[in-house]
Parts: structure tokens; C-alpha cells; sequence
């Protein structure tokens, strides 16, 4: 066994000690609500397809033509080759849906806040970033080489404490935060944060990977109210609620040419495959017509919590926090055992202690599925 080998043992056994190490799992996503492991058939409640348009097939269809027509690859990054005529109607029918001037489409969203953030922000520079941002947030930050802050989740205060200490020692600042928090399924306060940004002449940025298709109509989290809040960076991913896959930014004009030119992730990444783009774009079509559609994941969601005694939902993912890492891997298994895919979510993703079950919801559970899961979490004691 070389040095190598005898560095990740050791790290493995640590992890394995600690209750924390992570195995991947063959999964067969066979229907909307639907997935298999082992030979097992299970109703997943673990899946980010909030609207199951992966399997709508309209969705299906249009990803078969693209890719009949264009071929399964886009050959070549988008300012050499990959440029597919699809990227225009993809982008032009996001900046629409979010009320912008322009949206510019990368590989994934976590390419996308690598690609952005650096962008806007570097040495001397200061980002603000609250304490359960999304691990590419940070990631973002951290390349850029400005200052980072953290304030305490939600706390537009403590956010204001920061800013009136640092604010004046750098040049550009951006505020980041989840619209929709991937883990909390809370939603951050935006337009206290886009006023804070005024105050304090910073730039709000929000990822609404699981905003996108399931709140504010559909729009997101910067529709959340009686007119579109204040943000002018609006990321997100299309691989949650629209079903295929990419990460996209939707800002003014001017600020989209800049990242075309300097976004590091965009430039050296290959373009997505055409299927993946047409995809999409059918997806925001179909989101378009059904407004029914995106409400359901949240009216799932508050089936399950009335029943439960939970807090009413804002979106469609419900914690049941447990505390323990190994107490939720084994709920897990037990739920996995009455049929349920149920993700049991541990440290370093969730804060120490903090370890829970992460259930979410799709416009296509049932309330069969519904109550056949509240049933099983009663029987575990997990809730109510």
C-alpha cells in the first residue's frame, strides 16, 4: 500500500468512526415520484424535481429532436463553437421570465457562481455571505480573493453590524444569500437585503436554484411580493425544478458582457448538450402556462406539515432535524424499509449537530404518498 493509499485509509476510517462517510447508492428514477434501489420500488421524497418535468414527456421529446437535429454534444466551448442557436431562446426566455435585461446560461450552478462572483468582487474587494449559503456561494467568494463576512442566517442586523464596521475599507461589495435555503427551506428576507444593498452601496446577489419554478409564481424569489424585488444578479440552476441541467445569471446587459468576457468557468467550459437546452426551454414553457403546477410542491409540503405538527412551509423541502448523524442514517434506512427514499443529510453540508432528514416534494406526489410517509414517520417517532 503506498503513502497515497495510507493518507485516504486513514481519512475513510475517520469519517466511517464519525458516522460521516458517504457511499454512492444505484438509483433508478423510473416515474415522476418513483425510484428503485436494490430491486426495490420506493416513492422518493429525496429528489429536487419539484415539478417532475424530467419525466414530463413533452420535456422528453423536445431533447429527443434537439438531439437528433444538433447532435449529443455541443463540440466546443460557447465562444468557439458550442454556441448552439438553442443558447439564444434559453436565455432570452429566462431574462424574460425574471424581468431582465439579459441572462447568460453556464455548465452548472456551481460553475455559475464560480464564473460570477469572481467577476465582481476581488482584492480589496468585500462579499457579504450568510452563514447557510450553498457550499458554491463560498466557494465563489473564496477564489475571488476579496474579504469574505458571514452574518448570522436571516439577520439583516447583523448583516447591517458588518457592513457599518467594514464597508468603507474596500472598493465593491456583493451581498449573497440562497433566495430559497437548499437545507432550511426557509427563504431569505430579499427585500430587506436589496434595501440594506442601497444603503450601503453593494450589489445583491441571490442563487434561487430551488426558488425557480415552485415560489413567487413560478418566477422565483425576487416575485415574492407585490412588485420584483430590487436584486439585480438573479442565479439559479435549471437542474431542479426545470429538470434538465446548467446554471444560469440573469442581469443587465452590461453586466452579462463582462462575465461573458472575464467568467473563467464560462469561458475554458464546454457548451451543454442541445438536448439538455431544449430541455429547458420547454420546461419554462410548460412552468409558464401551469401556475397550478408550481403551487402544488409547496401544497404538498403543507399536507405533510399540517399532519405532523411542522412548521407551514414556504417551499417544497421540509427538515426534520434529529440532531445525530447516525440516528438520521438510520430513520433513513428505516423509511427506506416502509418504501420511503428519504435523504438523511449529516455534517459538513448542515451545521454540527444539525443532522436531519431532508424530505421534498413534487408537484406529482399524491396524497396517497403523502400519508402513507406521515404514517411511517409517526410509527420511527421521527415527527408528531
Amino acid at each position: 500500500m503506498t503513502s497515497l493509499d495510507d493518507f485516504a485509509r486513514t481519512k475513510l476510517d475517520r469519517l466511517e468512526t464519525e458516522g460521516l462517510r458517504r457511499r454512492m447508492i444505484l438509483t433508478d428514477r423510473f416515474s415522476e415520484t418513483g425510484a428503485r434501489r436494490g430491486g426495490r420500488d420506493l416513492v422518493s421524497f429525496c429528489c429536487n424535481d419539484y415539478l417532475s418535468l424530467s419525466h414530463h414527456p413533452e420535456v422528453i421529446e423536445a431533447a429527443r429532436e434537439a438531439t437528433s437535429r444538433y447532435g449529443t454534444g455541443s463540440g466546443g466551448s460557447r465562444l468557439i463553437s458550442g454556441n448552439t442557436p438553442l443558447y439564444d431562446t434559453l436565455e432570452a426566455t429566462l431574462a424574460r421570465w425574471k424581468q431582465t435585461e439579459d441572462c447568460m446560461v453556464f455548465g452548472s450552478g456551481y460553475l455559475t457562481n464560480l464564473g460570477v462572483i469572481p467577476c465582481l468582487a476581488g482584492k480589496g474587494d468585500l462579499i457579504m455571505q450568510d452563514e447557510l449559503n450553498h457550499s458554491c456561494l463560498f466557494a465563489g467568494g473564496r477564489i475571488s480573493g476579496a474579504a469574505v463576512h458571514t452574518f448570522r442566517h436571516n439577520d439583516v442586523d447583523h448583516a447591517r453590524q458588518i457592513l457599518r464596521q467594514h464597508r468603507a475599507a474596500h472598493g465593491t461589495c456583493v451581498i449573497a444569500v440562497d433566495g430559497v435555503f437548499s437545507m432550511d427551506g426557509d427563504i431569505a428576507p430579499i427585500d430587506e437585503l436589496a434595501a440594506l444593498a442601497r444603503e450601503y452601496e453593494a450589489w445583491l446577489m441571490t442563487d434561487d436554484a430551488h426558488g425557480l419554478g415552485v415560489v413567487g409564481g413560478g418566477r422565483g424569489s425576487s416575485f415574492l411580493g407585490a412588485a420584483k424585488s430590487d436584486v439585480p444578479l438573479q442565479m439559479g440552476t435549471l437542474s431542479k425544478a426545470i429538470g434538465a441541467y446548467g446554471g444560469y445569471l440573469c442581469a443587465s446587459q452590461p453586466v452579462i458582457d463582462l462575465i461573458r468576457n472575464r467568467g473563467r468557468s464560462f469561458v475554458y467550459s464546454t457548451g451543454l448538450p442541445p438536448g439538455t437546452l431544449a430541455a429547458a426551454i420547454k420546461a419554462l414553457e410548460i412552468i409558464e402556462r401551469d401556475p397550478a403546477m408550481c403551487a402544488r410542491p409547496i401544497e404538498n409540503a403543507a399536507r405533510f406539515c399540517a399532519a405532523l405538527g411542522l412548521a407551514v412551509p414556504v417551499s417544497p423541502i421540509v427538515p426534520v432535524i434529529l440532531g445525530e448523524a447516525r440516528r438520521v442514517m438510520e430513520a433513513s434506512t428505516a423509511l427506506q424499509e416502509r418504501g420511503f427514499l428519504v435523504t438523511g443529510i449529516r455534517p459538513p453540508t448542515v451545521p454540527e449537530g444539525t443532522a436531519r432528514l431532508r424530505v421534498t416534494f413534487s408537484a406529482a406526489h399524491t396524497a396517497a404518498d403523502i400519508d402513507g410517509l406521515v404514517a411511517a414517520m409517526r410509527e420511527l417517532g421521527l415527527a408528531g
